[in-house]
């Protein structure tokens, strides 16, 4: 676990954490070296060891604290929400603007989870789950009430799941279409697979995609690991 600091000691300790985000993101945490980590915040490679026990234990605070973050915003926005439909629609974008807008968080905590060590996986996995049990467990109240036809909710879930994160694999803000468009887009067709209606067509990829920073991730590889 990361170090008990002073407020000083936290603000470096903040610090050191956007910056791993930024370089993992960039590198990937196998590639991350210690020493490219402390020249990002002006430190001395040892004193990184003041603020986090290793590289391990800073990658496990980032992904931890991405899906604390992830759960707790969605609890929060499905409070009071008792219809499961509209239920349906606020977990839908709740999910897309999240990942909107965590771009590199999100890829972290979906691609590194691979590289975390078992204890430290198993508390994300833990995580994931009680994640996706807020999607299924609407699920399965809407079959209850006949308002959705789901047959599977578990393998419903995944499908919504892994469909709203792939939206991390092309979105880049100032695009032809806002947040809210794709948001309406993406939660007709949610919405039209679970209730039986004729969901709308998907929205033609652009003929050629901006470059990103990264390369381009492979969808299989998010739908994995959103499956973890």
């Amino acid at each position: 676990m990361a170090r008990t600091i002073g407020s000083n000691g936290a603000r470096t300790a903040e610090a050191i954490r956007q910056a791993g985000v930024k370089l993992i993101y960039r590198h990937g945490y196998e590639a991350m070296s210690l020493r490219q980590l402390a020249a990002e915040v002006g430190l001395q490679s040892g004193s990184l060891y003041k603020y986090f026990d290793n590289k391990q234990t800073l990658l496990f605070d980032i992904v931890r604290d991405h899906m604390e973050d992830l759960l707790g915003k969605a609890e929060a926005d499905l409070a009071g929400i008792e219809d499961p439909l509209a239920r349906l629609r606020v977990f839908c974008a709740f999910h897309l603007r999240y990942h909107m807008t965590r771009l590199a968080h999100v890829f972290i905590a979906n691609m590194e989870i691979r590289s975390l060590d078992e204890a430290h996986r198993a508390v994300v996995v833990g995580l994931r789950r009680r994640y996706e049990g807020l999607l299924e467990a609407i699920l399965r109240q809407g079959a209850a009430q006949g308002v959705f036809e789901v047959r599977e909710p578990k393998v419903a879930t995944y499908a919504i799941i892994s469909m709203l994160t792939g939206i991390c694999m092309w979105y880049l803000p100032g695009g032809r279409l806002s947040q809210d468009e794709i948001v309406d887009t993406y939660t007709a067709l949610v919405i039209g697979g679970v209730t039986g209606g004729a969901p709308l067509q998907p929205l033609a990829a652009p003929a050629e995609l901006p470059e990103r920073e990264k390369p381009a991730r492979r969808p299989a590889q998010v739908t994995k690991a959103a499956r973890t």
